[in-house]
């Protein structure tokens, strides 16, 4: 079974003067709401479109949502 691509991103938390991704993944973590137990692409999306203010480009979701799958296969 994958694991949740939440379990992935908070892999990619980085405190420090943090890429785009890690700064997502920053950001997530706080987020109380985000969906951690899905490996659903749309349902993902779907989120951060509708609820997400912290991620600036849905351009950032889709790098981290490909890394997640590179490291799944």
């Amino acid at each position: 079974m994958l694991e949740s691509f939440y379990h992935y991103l908070m892999t990619q938390r980085q405190p420090d003067n943090p890429d785009e991704i890690e700064q997502f993944a920053n950001n997530a973590f706080y987020d109380t709401t985000f969906p951690k137990q899905s490996q659903d692409f749309d349902e993902i999306s779907h989120y951060l479109e509708e609820t997400a203010d912290y991620l600036p480009s849905m351009t950032i979701f889709d790098e981290a949502w490909q890394k997640y799958l590179e490291k799944m296969n």
